[in-house]
């Protein structure tokens, strides 16, 4: 009974999504308008291909934006190498994906932007690259796409699954609870990022037997490859930073950089040549920060501008993308944002530790709170949570104290190794015996 009224909210929801599709491409189109599609390939939103498809089996990963599409590349690369006869085709959804990502495949992967959710894109999709096995990232649940695939015979995997608990919520709630079922209930596996994630899957009657455990694919993300020229004006600017106290606040928010700022004029109270090195989420954010900085006579070294931190500055601020992980092995404290403000829901940690950075955050982290908790079990230095409003304090007793500085950076890096060890060999298994290998059985390939 549930399977039919699943079936049949899918119905509706089809039908909807097939109305609304002529509004739908009328919003890329005013997005690509606003910069927020790319302007020569945003028709592959429609499910309209601009590569070729290689004849042979082809395996497809796809992740939202960037950060869950960091977490696919080692096993993409794994896949590559274990599966060499294979073609891994990828997909995000955000630009600022793309120009990260292009940069960090290899160069035999396959990289599209992701299909709109309509049955007119998803159908296309399917048609043209014929996947033999899709995996999908973290919470990338969409109807047509999951239920488009399986009635294609298309095996299905979610990797670092997770459901948020407003998006728990949505999908419990009694119209679409049944619809959610039906969609859990095509997938051969998922990986879920804790136990808690795990319950709510369970909660939403995903079949137990498909749910294994194998850690967070976000201590499996490498390091970011940099040319040589990125590499020497770090290295200039490392230069720079010799013999100053320096702290870093990373990905924050619009309205964090109040709090940010008010700690560094706190802080430079007490260490006059100190460094706050700002890296905000979106780099629009940062040109923002360093115009009102500026307005008001406070000099800011700009990173697309390839400013140099002159005497008399003491702010530099990152308004590029892709550039943290290398700006994490400059600074030996990181303050991790988008937790300082109520309803945020905080950041990877594990690229800050894996840098070997002493590790601040604020209280409000959400799914990121099982990592935090996993690496205090580890040691109870390696992450630091504190209120906006002891940050001063906290920053100021790591500048002041060399030897408790050195205690909580290699707490850090001591507890990121420990997590990280064998992930990806473990998700890889998981996968070629679940996903790829019944994949692989069926060898009618265009």
């Amino acid at each position: 009974m549930a399977m039919k009224r699943g079936e049949l909210i899918y119905k509706i929801y089809r039908a909807l999504t097939y109305g609304l599709s002529p509004l739908i491409q009328l919003h890329l189109r005013w997005r690509k308008f606003r910069g927020l599609e790319h302007p020569l390939r945003w028709r592959e939103r429609l499910g309209l291909p601009s590569l070729s498809r290689p004849p042979g089996p082809l395996f497809w990963f796809h992740a939202v934006s960037l950060g869950e599409g960091m977490c696919a590349i080692p096993v993409i690369k794994c896949c590559i190498e274990r599966r060499p006869d294979v073609t891994v085709l990828m997909t995000t959804t955000t630009t600022s994906a793309f120009e990260v990502i292009k940069h960090q495949l290899p160069n035999n992967v396959l990289y599209q932007f992701s299909p709109v959710d309509t049955p007119g894109a998803i159908d296309a999709f399917l048609r043209y690259w014929k996947p033999s096995a899709i995996v999908l990232m973290e919470s990338e649940l969409w109807p047509n796409l999951i239920i488009g695939a399986a009635k294609n015979g298309i095996a299905l995997a979610l990797l670092n699954a997770r459901i948020s608990a407003k998006s728990y919520d949505s999908w419990s709630q009694p119209f679409v609870n049944s619809l959610t079922s039906l969609m859990l209930s095509k997938f051969l596996l998922i990986l879920p990022l804790s136990t808690t994630q795990a319950i709510r899957f369970q909660l939403l009657q995903c079949p137990p037997f498909i749910i294994n455990f194998c850690g967070d694919l976000k201590y499996a993300v490498g390091n970011i490859d940099t040319n040589e020229g990125d590499q020497r004006a770090l290295k200039e600017l490392q230069v720079q930073l010799m013999n100053r106290k320096v702290w870093m606040a990373s990905s924050i928010h619009k309205g964090e950089e109040k709090v940010m700022l008010g700690v560094h004029n706190a802080l430079k109270q007490i260490h006059p040549d100190i460094i706050t090195i700002i890296v905000p989420r979106h780099p629009q954010h940062g040109k923002q920060i360093a115009l009102e900085l500026e307005k008001d006579g406070i000099r800011v070294a700009l990173r697309s501008h390839h400013d140099k931190l002159m005497p008399g500055t003491n702010i530099y601020v990152v308004d590029t993308l892709g550039e943290l992980q290398k700006f994490y092995r400059l600074t030996p404290i990181a303050v991790i944002g988008g937790s300082f403000l109520p309803g945020s829901a905080g950041h990877n940690i594990s690229e800050a530790a894996a840098a070997g950075c002493a590790i601040l955050t604020g209280p409000y982290i959400g799914h990121f709170s099982h990592m935090a908790t996993q690496m205090q079990r580890l040691n109870p230095l390696s992450v630091l949570q504190v209120p906006g409003h002891i940050l001063v304090e906290a920053l100021s007793n790591l500048l002041s104290d060399a030897k408790l500085l050195e205690e909580r950076q290699e707490a850090a890096k001591q507890a990121y190794h420990a997590l990280s060890c064998g992930i990806t060999e473990n998700v890889w298994s998981f996968l070629d015996f679940h996903i790829f290998r019944i994949a692989l059985a069926n060898e009618d390939y265009p």
